[in-house]
């Protein structure tokens, strides 16, 4: 089976003169993205030139809550209406020149939170990992384009797992976005995750995010327990 210094190797293959070398990972919800860009950036970091890493999240770019719910997309968080684009692109262009403001996302309020802004100098590699990021890879900034597949069944499982250890922690954190949900018991969680899934995010995939998949540059195929069981180098 294919390694993660495999995938690095083929990412090192592609990478131009120029820094810094932006790299977007993107895949459906809960294809692992963020885990899979922070072992990536380890493996980048031993190549002989050892690069300086940097990893950005797309959901900093998310329209704030109060901004979609204002225009009647809550329930579509997510799909490529909700991103601010224009954004996400201003800040790769202007990064290559010099500093460059990314804002932040907080998984446990479910919001942008601009506490979580961070500065960032122009380092060698920067990983972009998160949605929003279907259409043309060069239009959208990235250099390369990294596209994480699986079977809806392992993304909806993963997806259900993440759901349930956030509702846990929600229990002694009533700032939380899921301590609304801490009234259920873990069958009825576990039925809200699958509404969710099936209502939102299932749909995001299959109408929008799987279009990365027919544009990446690397596609990584994952199996049962995020296991990478095969890669495939497109273009």
């Amino acid at each position: 089976m294919p390694t993660l210094a495999d995938i690095a190797d083929l990412v090192r293959a592609r990478r131009p003169p120029a820094a810094p070398y932006v790299i977007g990972v993107t895949g459906a919800v809960a294809a692992g993205k963020s885990t899979f860009a922070g072992e990536l950036a380890g493996a980048i970091g031993v190549w002989p030139e050892a690069p300086a890493v940097a990893i950005v999240n797309t959901d900093g770019f998310l329209f704030d809550n109060a901004t979609l719910d204002a225009r009647g997309q809550t329930m579509r968080k997510g799909f490529p209406e909700t991103y601010d684009a224009a954004a996400l692109r201003a800040a790769l262009a202007a990064i290559r020149a010099g500093p460059a403001e990314f804002p932040g996302y907080s998984h446990v309020i479910y919001d942008v939170d601009p506490a979580l802004t961070r500065r960032i100098e122009p380092p060698g590699v920067l990983i972009v990992e998160g949605l929003g990021l279907q259409d043309e890879p060069r239009a959208a900034g990235l250099d390369t384009l990294i596209y994480l597949d699986a079977d809806e069944a392992h993304l909806e499982a993963w997806f259900t797992d993440r759901f349930i250890g956030l509702w846990r922690a929600a229990e002694d954190d009533p700032t939380s976005f899921y301590a609304r949900l801490r009234h259920l018991d873990e069958t009825g969680t576990r039925a809200v995750a699958g509404q969710v899934w099936r209502g939102i995010n299932l749909p995001n995939l299959r109408d929008h995010i799987i279009r990365a998949r027919d544009r990446a540059d690397i596609v990584v195929r994952k199996g049962a327990g995020h296991v990478v069981e095969g890669v495939a180098s497109i273009r």
